[in-house]
């Protein structure tokens, strides 16, 4: 035992011994090597398969990471989807209820909560209220229930506990299925107390925006509250705005607010972007500030907004403000591609072939000088008809080219088409422009189509 604890140590001292020789001779390659032992090449083995080993287990971890990273890019991708879906069942569902078409509400509603959707405490209402319009009082009392205790903090309770009431108060008697004629007349009678009597008129139309009514009488109620210039109505209009009541609501209390711009109103929206954490309830005030014409804060959020997608948002509406100047300038500090082609779009939206133009001459991204080309064929202009046939002409990538063609087609510049189809001689891309020549009506293209035929 003592012999071979010896023998290690040797082996060990050998091993250090010549690791140092190897690196001083990495330092002077001039100097001598010493001899080298059987045990130490035995070591210099091991230490090699060691180092083998760790570098396949450093690959193995990077793939893995690899792996993970793809894994969330899936899974984020996956509940995008969700979401998407999600939300176009629940809106499926909502144009059920406004057709009166209950069975089909409740079939929709009910998808939507068996999904455990995001909206899933909206959907559980509507369908008790497709329910009880079905003369189904057991079951829409049952989905009620189940609002409550799921969702004890829904903004939807006191909807839900207003019609459990009405059911209830209801019970054991037959329900028409049909009562939006009696809901018309209602609205009708109180619009016109309205006008003659809006003190009297507006603590019904309250009671009508807190009880069981249907979408379409809530809606109409809120509408006609946001005709009057009385005081109190302002007050419940902007306090519906800040979410004192359900989401459906809250947006058209946010719309009505920019559909009648004054700076008290502005004042509201402003408030209630800034107090909201919900990108919805932001995404709307942002439409209606551009209804109001509030180009200011719209730009503001296009400035300073984190969140991609309310940035995508403000310049969107910025284009249908026609802010070619602040468009313009927000392109040059943007960093997020995906904003960037908003702001493109926008570009477009507003007829700004000047600032289209420019981003073709300087844009770097392949992606984004191609989206600038066809936003240029929205834009118009007479400029861009000379402008993109000389692009077209300067431009080597094919998918930049076709772009091009695109351009020229929307903007139904047929002229333009048959100079560059006389003068390509890329069969490929000639084909491209005969097939958008093919279906324009412009006298050109048909006298070209003519002249191929002749050939």
């Amino acid at each position: 035992m003592v012999k071979q604890g010896e023998a290690e140590k040797n082996m060990n001292r050998e091993t250090i011994r010549w690791a140092t020789w190897v690196a001083i001779l990495v330092a002077s390659p001039a100097l001598s090597m010493p001899a080298v032992t059987a045990d130490t090449q035995d070591a210099f083995a091991r230490l090699a398969d060691r180092a083998d080993e760790d570098r396949v287990r450093a690959e193995q971890d990077r793939a893995r990471a690899e792996q993970d990273r793809a894994r969330a890019e899936q899974d984020r991708a996956r509940a995008d989807q969700e979401r998407a879906r999600a939300d176009q069942a629940y809106e499926r569902g909502r144009d059920s209820i406004e057709r009166e078409q209950w069975a089909r509400a409740v079939e929709q509603f009910s998808n939507v909560i068996g999904d455990r959707a995001a909206r899933a405490d909206a959907a559980m209402y509507w369908r008790s209220y497709a329910f009880d319009k079905l003369n189904r009082q057991a079951d829409a009392l049952t989905s009620l229930a189940e609002l409550m205790k799921s969702f004890p903090m829904s903004r939807w309770l006191s909807d839900a506990k207003a019609l459990e009431l009405q059911i209830r108060q209801r019970a054991g008697q037959p329900i028409s299925p049909d009562a939006q004629a009696d809901e018309d007349l209602k609205l009708l009678a109180i619009q016109g107390l309205m006008d003659s009597n809006p003190e009297q008129a507006l603590p019904m139309l309250e009671k009508l925006l807190q009880g069981s009514g249907s979408p379409r009488l809530k809606t109409r109620a809120l509408f006609v509250l946001a005709q009057s210039g009385s005081p109190r109505a302002q007050e419940v209009i902007s306090r519906i705005a800040r979410g004192g009541s359900n989401p459906d609501l809250q947006d058209k209390a946010i719309q009505y607010l920019g559909m009648t711009p004054s700076e008290s109103n502005r004042q509201v929206l402003s408030e209630v972007y800034q107090s909201s954490g919900d990108i919805n309830v932001k995404r709307q005030v942002l439409r209606a500030f551009m209804l109001s014409g509030d180009k200011v804060r719209v730009q503001n959020a296009a400035m300073t907004e984190k969140s991609p997608e309310l940035r995508g948002e403000a310049v969107r509406q910025l284009g249908v403000m026609g802010a070619r100047a602040e468009l313009g300038s927000l392109y040059q500090k943007e960093q997020t591609v995906e904003v960037k082609r908003q702001l493109l779009r926008a570009m477009g939206v507003s007829g700004d072939a000047a600032h289209l133009i420019e981003v073709t001459n300087t844009e770097t991204n392949p992606e984004l000088l191609r989206e600038a080309i066809r936003q240029i064929g929205v834009a118009g202009g007479g400029r861009t008809r000379d402008e993109l046939p000389a692009l077209y002409a300067r431009m080597k990538d094919p998918t930049v080219k076709t772009a091009v063609i695109d351009a020229l087609f929307i903007q139904n510049n047929a002229d333009a088409l048959v100079a560059m189809a006389r003068k390509e001689t890329d069969p490929t891309m000639k084909r491209r422009i005969v097939e958008k020549l093919s279906v324009m009506p412009a006298p050109a293209a048909r006298n070209y189509m003519l002249e191929l035929l002749e050939k």
